[in-house]
């Protein structure tokens, strides 16, 4: 086992001289979308899919609560009277739920919340408890050395197979000898790195990505050490050969064991099972899935202090949350443009096409569920954090929920809004591949 460690660490120093990602995380972490960003920038390539808050180097991404992280969770969710009447002026009636917290100065939080212990389907926003998973179990093989679990990340590389098609949503694939970029779905043959996979589920929130993930966190745990050893053909034997009673179980304990240390209760964010349905033969579903406000902002204030798995894995998944790519739904806001976000957002809707046949996508008139989660730092210094669910009936709360964004934003930057040109709702204009579960 220790020669594989070192045999991994000097294929990283070898090949990157260990620079630490965002667009400058391509030696680190070998994400290959990464490098093209990183050349455009290099080569002075006017590239307009990202705003000037996209920009952040490796160096740049701090977390904001250190000083903070001995205290429980609970006492920092104490709420600010006058700040939480100011946001619920805001907040439109009907199925909208929200927490907040400026952490602008960390020593004076301001927090507030409103319908906050209301559950919703979290849809993608489920992918970081997957995130969530990986870490753990890389946590718990490699418990004395966050190098070695980078080394890990970085290099070893699985294939998709069934456990990742079946997902409308494309992926980013780069030949960097060609300087190529496709977008395109994925594929049973497509092999990857753990650090690719995890950016495929998290960048562009590809369901096939967070099921190979999903996979290799219960591979880590069902394995322990001799997981580094796996090669596809053993991973597959244990799934045909053990019941599918106990893998659901594994599989339920493998991503919703971490929210219960982090004193997230189940009532307020679980996991129910697999993105795609090809996993579905060897490995159930147990209960839906469910996200509140406040079980996702215990999430991140503990992301915040160092407390989720450790620091350094703390840090790494705020990382692997900052976007690089296209900006959506809330963080699509104007007066987020210059700052940096760490964003996902989800969305799971059904049409009843008797009742109307004209129900349009992401406007469902059964269900319509919308939800952002974002850590916001903005330039001036100004940084905090929002969890935004709803479920409006029969519109694309896209739209709205943006406007919110903006408004929020205002509230908590008040000394400067009159600076800034006014923000009106408008309808949402979605760009030509956007599209997020």
């Amino acid at each position: 086992m220790k020669i594989k460690y070192i045999i991994l660490t000097i294929l990283v120093v070898a090949s990157l001289g260990f620079i630490k990602y965002p667009i400058d995380g391509y030696e680190t972490t070998g994400i290959k979308r990464l490098y093209q960003l990183r050349k455009m920038q290099l080569d002075n390539v006017k590239y307009t899919r990202i705003p000037a808050g996209a920009y952040k180097k490796l160096a740049d991404i701090k977390l904001n609560l250190l000083d903070r992280s001995e205290d429980s969770v609970k006492d920092l969710l104490i709420t600010d009277k006058d700040f939480e009447k100011k946001l619920k002026r805001i907040i439109p009636s009907g199925a909208y739920s929200l927490a907040a917290m400026d952490m602008t100065n960390p020593n004076k939080l301001r927090y507030a919340e409103h319908r906050e212990n209301v559950g919703y389907q979290p849809g993608s926003v489920g992918k970081i408890a997957v995130l969530l998973a990986v870490f753990d179990q890389l946590e718990k093989l490699c418990p004395d050395s966050w190098e070695d679990r980078a080394g890990y990340l970085k290099n070893i590389k699985v294939t998709s197979r069934y456990w990742g098609t079946g997902d409308h949503h494309t992926i980013p694939v780069y030949d960097i000898e060609k300087d190529k970029l496709t977008k395109r779905r994925v594929i049973a043959s497509d092999e990857f790195s753990l650090y690719e996979w995890l950016d495929h589920m998290v960048s562009v929130s590809n369901n096939g990505a967070a099921s190979v993930m999903y996979r290799e966190a219960m591979l880590m745990a069902a394995f322990g050490q001799d997981y580094f050893f796996l090669d596809a053909e053993k991973a597959e034997k244990y799934f045909k050969e053990t019941s599918r009673d106990s893998l659901t179980n594994l599989a339920n304990t493998v991503v919703n064991e971490p929210l219960r240390k982090l004193g997230i209760e189940e009532n307020e964010w679980k996991l129910g099972g697999m993105f795609t349905r090809g996993p579905e033969k060897y490995v159930g579903r147990k209960g839906g899935s469910i996200g509140t406000p406040k079980g996702l902002m215990k999430f991140l204030v503990q992301l915040e202090q160092g407390n989720v798995v450790d620091k350094e894995s703390s840090l790494e998944m705020k990382r692997l949350l900052y976007l690089t790519d296209r900006r959506i739904r809330y963080a699509k806001s104007p007066r987020l443009d210059s700052a940096a976000v760490y964003f996902k957002s989800g969305s799971y809707y059904k049409c009843d096409r008797v009742k109307n046949p004209d129900c349009a996508s992401y406007a469902g008139n059964v269900f319509n569920f919308m939800n952002s989660v974002i850590i916001v730092e903005h330039p001036n210094g100004l940084k905090y954090i929002v969890c935004l669910m709803s479920n409006v009936l029969n519109k694309n709360s896209a739209g709205a929920h943006m406007y919110l964004a903006s408004k929020i934003d205002d509230i908590i930057d008040e000394a400067n809004v009159s600076k800034k040109p006014v923000i009106k709702e408008e309808e949402y204009k979605a760009d030509k591949d956007e599209s997020d579960n």
